[in-house]
């Protein structure tokens, strides 16, 4: 035993084919089942490859398929989903916000946004944030950028094993969805 310890194995994240999509079909939001979970895998695993968010694995998406919300095209695909993950009683994360590429420009991101800040405020959760390399999107739905030691159950429990940890491109944003009494 030499001592150092063994380099962590480098991820390798096999391209993933997203089937075509028609531009501009009806869409509509509505929380994931079960069914939705390959689906959605395909859509993260695609944004993770091109290094716009961290891969989930099917495990994971299941453990926390209550948290999801999916948009669902007129033809029954999934083409976009979000989580709000519950931190603590004033504190939710929205993760996992991912739309097909081939539905992009169409405001749908928006829609998934606005869909887990409804489900905060229908819990009672005053606060959302992301931690997000597309800080401008966020900032155009009215978040404003926090710094990193605000979420520290996030920063603790998730990103100390996190491979980006010293070296993070994302940004984490906020926004309160109501004051308070507290």
């Amino acid at each position: 035993m030499s001592g150092k310890p063994s380099p962590v194995p480098r991820l390798e994240l096999k391209p993933v084919e997203l089937p075509p999509v028609r531009k501009g079909s009806p869409v509509r939001v509505r929380k994931a089942r079960v069914g939705d979970v390959d689906q959605v895998h395909d859509l993260i695993r695609y944004w993770a490859r091109e290094s716009f968010m961290l891969v989930r694995s099917r495990g994971q998406l299941y453990e926390n398929l209550r948290d999801f919300h999916v948009l669902e095209d007129d033809e029954g695909r999934v083409v976009g989903s979000v989580a709000l993950h519950i931190l603590w009683a004033d504190l939710a994360e929205i993760r996992s916000l991912a739309v097909h590429p081939g539905r992009q420009g169409e405001g749908l991101g928006r829609l998934l946004v606005e869909a887990a800040e409804a489900e905060a405020r229908a819990l009672g959760i005053p606060k959302v944030f992301a931690f997000t390399i597309q800080e401008g999107f966020f900032l155009r739905l009215g978040y404003r950028v926090a710094e990193p030691e605000a979420f520290p159950r996030k920063v603790w429990f998730e990103c100390r094993d996190c491979p980006f940890q010293d070296n993070c491109p994302e940004v984490p944003v906020l926004k309160v969805l109501e004051e308070s009494d507290a």
